[in-house]
């Protein structure tokens, strides 16, 4: 009997099908004697940090129940170079390898692994100042356009949202806490609008 292992094939999306990248991970494991435990198929894009089905492929590599996960690519089952080399790390420590259907085993125990390690960490290494270099750029460039980033001085974006009917349910007769309780706020939000509210009517008042 060969080692045990779960398939995980993935694509992007829904007018999309994992039928082919099944087909030849089986032809895969059957000439590379592995015996597959579970089939995973996953629609979901490669961004997403939420992906059900490879968590539950990571689950049985927790629970010693895989040895090797079989991929038609890397890029199946990485959402990035840091995530890559993140799970592969996890993997690692349950003894569980990933191996790519051109035959590629990423095994971060062997001196190929540690080696493809350390070239993983310089390229997360590398992405991490790539994206934090544009995030730079790209707020220096909406800066000179004229955009302002973060809370204006003065906005309060929920509270005018709420004002008309805090002020109509407060009219009614109704406390703060029911009030806050009826609109699912904060007490503290409710008397904030109010209060503003009556120092704004108040300075109409003076002026009148």
């Amino acid at each position: 009997m060969g080692q045990r292992a779960a398939v995980y094939c993935r694509v992007s999306t829904g007018d999309q099908s994992c039928e082919r990248q099944e087909l030849d991970l089986a032809a895969f494991a059957q000439r590379g004697h592995y015996d597959v435990v579970s089939v995973f198929r996953e629609t979901e894009s490669g961004n997403r940090t939420d992906r059900i089905e490879r968590g539950k492929v990571i689950a049985l590599a927790r629970d010693r129940q895989i040895e090797v996960i079989l991929v038609t690519e890397l890029t199946r089952w990485g959402r990035s170079t840091t995530d890559l080399l993140a799970s592969l790390q996890e993997l690692e420590a349950c003894g569980v390898s990933v191996i790519a259907q051109t035959g590629l085993q990423f095994d971060l125990r062997s001196p190929q692994g540690k080696l493809f390690s350390s070239l993983m960490a310089a390229l997360a290494e590398f992405e991490r100042d790539l994206l934090r270099e544009r995030v730079r750029s790209g707020i220096a460039a909406a800066k000179r356009r004229g955009v302002r980033f973060g809370r204006q001085l003065g906005v309060r974006v929920k509270a005018d949202r709420y004002t008309d009917r805090v002020l109509h349910l407060r009219a009614q007769g109704q406390s703060y806490r029911a009030i806050a309780q009826t609109l699912r706020l904060s007490k503290n939000t409710v008397m904030e609008i109010i209060q503003r509210h009556s120092a704004a009517q108040a300075v109409t008042d003076e002026k009148a």
